[in-house]
């Protein structure tokens, strides 16, 4: 039974490699991109069964104005994938009011308006899945990407939330926490910081530790969301690339190794 999906961010990387996906499988596409011209492609393809939407994520009237299109056209709307963001990329010091503002407000913020937008949706429905494209970086972070490890943890943080809010409405969340990806969000579409001296042995640090095989490949990723989209108990969290899995385990078998060192001086702490 074909499947109803709004995907924000469809014009390039995941969102229109997984809008492609789904249509050519035969599920029908509400596409939202800036730039309504970066989704002629799918319209000349599939035509009625994409919807192509132009979209600024940052607007919020915007994003309920969308969604309500996306309801108008096809009825309903079984799955949101918010994919809208991109990378900003440079240490914490060198990052401008402006650069880390715009990170939140497109990351974090323009992934809440969508969400608020579809949850009356959903919830008059009975059911739905909403799908937010965080990344392993939600969990775990890396040097020079500060800022955006921030706004994927915000994200991790209200669709843990989210979840335990909306599953007696039978709306599922699940989490697509990708590691590095060949896409262009470290090309075209990433932000850099001004760099400094002081941190370019960081920087080089950072970027000689990955290998072409550090990065997966974009069109491989297709199966595993078809897969998370059809299951009938979709996952909270969803890994995706052999990276994230080992970088998360040693990561957080650090952490719990280092709450357990400190545990009595915690619990102490409590006071009774």
């Amino acid at each position: 039974m074909s499947k109803i999906i709004l995907i924000t961010g469809a014009s390039r990387g995941f969102g229109k490699l997984w809008a492609n996906a789904l249509l050519k499988r035969g599920d029908r596409v509400a596409a939202t991109a800036r730039n309504i011209e970066d989704l002629r492609d799918l319209i000349e393809t599939y035509g009625d069964a994409v919807l192509p939407i132009q979209l600024d994520v940052n607007d919020r009237d915007a994003c309920f104005a969308a969604v309500n299109k996306a309801v108008a056209y096809f009825g309903r709307i079984d799955v949101l994938i918010n994919n809208a963001g991109f990378g900003l990329f440079g240490a914490i010091e060198e990052t401008t009011e402006k650069q880390a503002r715009a990170q939140i407000e497109t990351n974090f913020f323009g992934l809440l308006w969508v969400t608020q937008a579809v949850i009356p949706v959903m919830r008059a429905q009975k059911s739905g899945h909403i799908i937010q494209v965080s990344s392993f970086l939600g969990l775990v972070t890396l040097p020079v990407l500060g800022i955006y490890n921030a706004s994927k943890y915000a994200v991790n943080g209200l669709s843990e939330t989210l979840a335990s809010e909306v599953k007696d409405f039978g709306i599922k969340v699940s989490l697509i926490e990708p590691n590095g990806f060949s896409t262009d969000w470290s090309g075209a579409s990433a932000v850099q910081t001004e760099p400094t001296e002081v941190y370019a042995p960081i920087k080089q640090a950072f970027f000689e530790s990955t290998t072409p095989d550090s990065w997966g490949n974009p069109e491989s990723t297709t199966s595993a969301v078809l897969q998370l989209i059809d299951s009938e108990n979709p996952p909270l969290h969803f890994l995706l690339g052999k990276v994230a899995y080992p970088g998360v385990k040693e990561v957080y078998s650090q952490r719990l190794a280092e709450f357990e060192a400190w545990k009595e001086v915690s619990a102490d702490a409590h006071g009774h």
